[in-house]
């Protein structure tokens, strides 16, 4: 059993962290992503890792939310996510596909188009 409230203050700084020290092992600038990809359980963690990740507040589409389409799709989420809106990327643009979940595993690509 989870509590909500503690999972949220764990994970949205655990993750954040993780990516942009992810982004930095890679030389990959986190305030350059074009799109985010995040795992799909909770709108409200998905904005604030956005904020963190992106050093600001993300525009329209850059931090992808399915959740009023599919609802909490747990880990798969973020592929689902990837999978509806990835066609627009040019060559050289960067993403980011995170997922995490139970026990606190968490996990992060990035891509880039070729």
């Amino acid at each position: 059993m989870q509590e909500g409230r503690k999972v949220f203050r764990e994970v949205v700084p655990m993750v954040s962290e993780m990516i942009i020290q992810h982004a930095a092992d890679l030389g990959v600038d986190p305030h350059g992503l074009k799109r985010m990809w995040l795992h799909q359980a909770n709108i409200n963690m998905n904005e604030m890792i956005g904020r963190k990740v992106l050093g600001r507040d993300p525009a329209p589409g850059e931090n992808v939310i399915i959740l009023d389409e599919y609802a909490n799709t747990s880990s798969a989420g973020s592929i689902i996510a990837f999978h509806s809106a990835n066609d627009d990327f040019k060559p050289g643009e960067t993403g980011l596909i995170c997922s995490f979940g139970a026990g606190y595993s968490a996990g992060t690509v990035f891509v880039r188009k070729r």
